[in-house]
């Protein structure tokens, strides 16, 4: 049977996807798009956009998680497949089905969440979603979205959580303390969105295990 290609963005996301049936693309922008083909063309049954995303709504704490309805960017929105959604959606303890909003850059100030959830109606935000979203319309590929709330819509992020991620989606410790050395008043808020990716990456694990193989794909022969 053809693999579910699942992509993500950060190496722990990466880690927690791995499974029977499931090949696993990781990265950003220009990156991921050149993987994701690559993927495709060894042979793919559908594509699923899994990990972590930015809580725009604000009722949606650390660890929810959000089945995507459809996946809208700037100027294009993607439906997700209705069969696969509805399965993650009665799989997924407590999920939300609703829109996610597929973002170029991290939404990192809590103005910012709150404009852009006025501005598009989506729940959350990553930034992979939306450029599976467009390829598997392109090849014609079953896609759906789930996503885990790794930082609320009242948290600004602190510098340091923004630099401490290198384009392969590995951590970069060296540039955490560096920003932290830059700017000490930060260490708080750091350990506070630290707790919230402990609850969002304690989430990933039980609904992956729950998932099972080929992460909740329906058989549509």
């Amino acid at each position: 049977m053809r693999p579910v290609v699942v992509v993500t963005g950060l190496a722990f996301e990466a880690k927690i996807a791995v499974g029977a049936g499931v090949t696993v693309v990781c990265g950003s922008g220009g990156r991921i798009e050149a993987a994701l083909e690559e993927a495709i063309a060894r042979g793919c049954a559908g594509l699923l956009s899994f990990g972590t995303a930015g809580g725009l709504a604000p009722d949606l704490v650390p660890g929810r998680w959000v089945v995507a309805s459809a996946i809208v960017s700037e100027r294009e929105r993607f439906p997700t497949d209705p069969r696969w959604s509805e399965k993650l959606w009665r799989t997924l303890p407590d999920a939300t089905h609703a829109m996610i909003a597929g973002v170029a850059a991290p939404v990192a100030d809590a103005a910012a969440k709150r404009a852009l959830h006025r501005a598009t109606g989506a729940a959350a935000a990553d930034m992979e979603s939306h450029i599976a979203a467009a390829i598997a319309a392109a090849r014609g590929l079953p896609f759906a979205a789930c996503r885990v709330i790794i930082d609320p819509a009242h948290r600004t992020l602190p510098p340091a959580a923004l630099v401490g991620m290198r384009p392969d989606g590995s951590a970069d410790v060296a540039a955490v303390l560096g920003s932290l050395a830059r700017q000490p008043g930060q260490w708080l808020d750091l350990v506070r969105t630290a707790l919230d990716a402990r609850a969002a990456r304690l989430a990933l694990l039980r609904g992956r295990r729950m998932l099972g193989e080929r992460l909740g794909l329906p058989d549509f022969r």
